[in-house]
Parts: structure tokens; C-alpha cells; sequence
């Protein structure tokens, strides 16, 4: 791993930090394709977006940009993950902002992944909520949700809201297919505004395929030809089983896959 604390080679944070004792700072994951990032310009929107949402100003230049072309240059493939902080804080107070960037490995990704069901009450799903849809470091209940599919014998959760809508994983967006139509649960929901999904649902448009976004419920995922996920690590990864409902790995989510694996390629960056 290589990290950058504020610009300077450092690998370890004060106890103190604010992202450490009350999970307070937002976050980007951006994916480096043979040492160039993917989307770098929309991830640095997002994260700003993000920010501002948690009162934490940013740089009004390109240093965190930089920084991250950096690491990406050196690291090669991976991740480059950057961090945004309130600095150290004690109760009351707090310090001067801190900016992390660090670039890891790729995690390994299972090439079809099975998902439980699990009731996500810490979710907006469509209440209004300032921090709806921001990409803050407080993934306890996110994180929590993954290990206790885990422990039931799946890869991952599938995060639902009471009344069984369907919002999105713990670390990624969902999609299914029916009819050779693309659904998913609209971005005014509360779920993040994926940008993985966001350039997989243009290219499906562009490619003739059928995009529709709205509240639909776990009996309607439960219906579906195809599933799949959608994120920065996973890119489009097929789900053969949401509970105990499975799924094949279909025609639309392959060519999904395939769609996103060029529109990647065409934009300079080499696998």
C-alpha cells in the first residue's frame, strides 16, 4: 500500500483523527486501469458534493487530483482511495481538515456473487435526509450487514427498507433485468448515485437496451431474468442468487459487462 497524508508520504493517522473516533469525513474509491484512474473527474465532483454536505471545505485547486494520479502512476492497478476529515478532533472541538490518499491492490472479486436480503432501518429510502445518497465514512451498519450475510453462507446483503423496496448493496448499486428491460431503484431513494452505474445504464441506452429507475419491491427482483451488480471493484458482476431465489447468468448482464470493458478500453485505459 502506498499513502499520502495531506500530500506527504506518511502510513499512519493521529488516534485522534476524525474519520477514526466518530467516523466524521466522506470518501471516494476510484479504480486505477494500468496506472490511469477511471472517472477520476467525476469522483472528485462526487466527493465534493460529498464534502460540502458534511460542512468539511476542500481545496479549490487540483491537488487531491494530483495526489491520485500520483499514486495511481506509481501503484499500477488497484484502488486509489481518498479520505476527507475534519482533522483531529477532541469533544467540541475540531482541527484543521486532513486529506488521505492511498492506493491497495485490487480486492478479489468473485466472478458471480449471492446476495441475502437484509433490512437496512439506517437507510433513508426516500425520507428526506440531508446526508441521503453522500458517500460518508460511517459504514458500520453497511459493513455489519456484509458479515452477517457472510455468516448465513452468501457473498454479500442486498439492503431493503421495511416495506421490502429494494435500495442497493452495502458497497455497491443493483440491477436486474426483466424482459430484456433494465431495472433499478431510483437515485431519489437515498442510494448513492453510483457513478459505475451511471456510465453502465448510458452505455445500456446507448446500446438499445431499456433503462428504467423507480421504487420496486423484493417480489419484483424476485421475478427477474438477470441481477447484477454494479461498483468500482465489482464493475457489472453477475448475482445468481438473491435468497432463496436464483438467477442465471444472463445475456443482458454479459453484454453489460462487455460494453463496460470497452467503453473503459476506449477511454485510454488498458486492463
Amino acid at each position: 500500500m502506498i499513502s499520502l497524508v495531506d500530500g506527504l508520504r506518511q502510513e499512519a493517522l493521529p488516534v485522534t483523527d476524525s474519520t477514526i473516533i466518530r467516523g466524521d469525513g466522506v470518501f471516494e474509491a476510484v479504480r486505477s486501469y494500468g496506472g490511469v484512474l477511471f472517472a477520476l473527474d467525476d469522483h472528485l465532483a462526487r466527493l465534493a458534493r460529498s464534502a460540502e454536505a458534511v460542512g468539511i471545505p476542500l481545496p479549490d485547486d487540483d491537488r487531491i487530483g494530483s495526489w491520485a494520479r500520483s499514486l495511481a502512476s506509481e501503484g499500477g492497478p488497484g484502488i486509489v482511495r481518498i479520505i476527507v476529515g475534519r482533522g483531529d478532533v477532541v469533544p467540541g472541538q475540531s482541527g484543521e481538515r486532513r486529506i488521505v490518499v492511498i492506493h491497495h491492490p485490487l480486492p478479489f472479486t468473485p466472478g458471480t456473487i449471492r446476495l441475502r436480503p437484509w433490512p437496512a432501518p439506517w437507510h433513508p429510502a426516500g425520507r428526506p435526509w440531508e446526508l441521503a445518497g453522500i458517500k460518508t465514512t460511517s459504514y458500520a451498519p453497511n459493513v455489519a450487514a456484509t458479515r452477517l450475510a457472510g455468516r448465513d453462507g452468501f457473498d454479500d446483503a442486498l439492503l431493503i427498507a421495511e416495506d421490502e423496496t429494494v435500495l442497493e448493496g452495502p458497497t455497491f448499486c443493483v440491477g436486474w433485468v426483466v424482459g430484456g428491460v433494465v431495472r433499478v431503484p431510483a437515485t431519489e431513494l437515498g442510494i448513492l448515485d453510483s457513478i459505475t452505474r451511471r456510465h453502465v445504464l448510458a452505455l445500456a441506452e446507448g446500446d438499445g437496451i431499456g433503462v428504467e429507475s423507480g421504487r420496486f419491491g423484493l417480489a419484483e427482483v424476485a421475478g427477474a431474468d438477470e441481477v447484477f451488480a454494479m461498483s468500482t471493484v465489482k464493475e457489472v458482476t453477475p448475482v445468481i442468487s438473491v435468497g432463496q431465489w436464483e438467477f442465471p447468468t444472463g445475456s443482458v448482464t454479459s453484454r453489460l459487462g462487455n460494453l463496460f470493458k470497452r467503453h473503459v478500453a476506449a477511454s485510454g485505459r488498458l486492463f
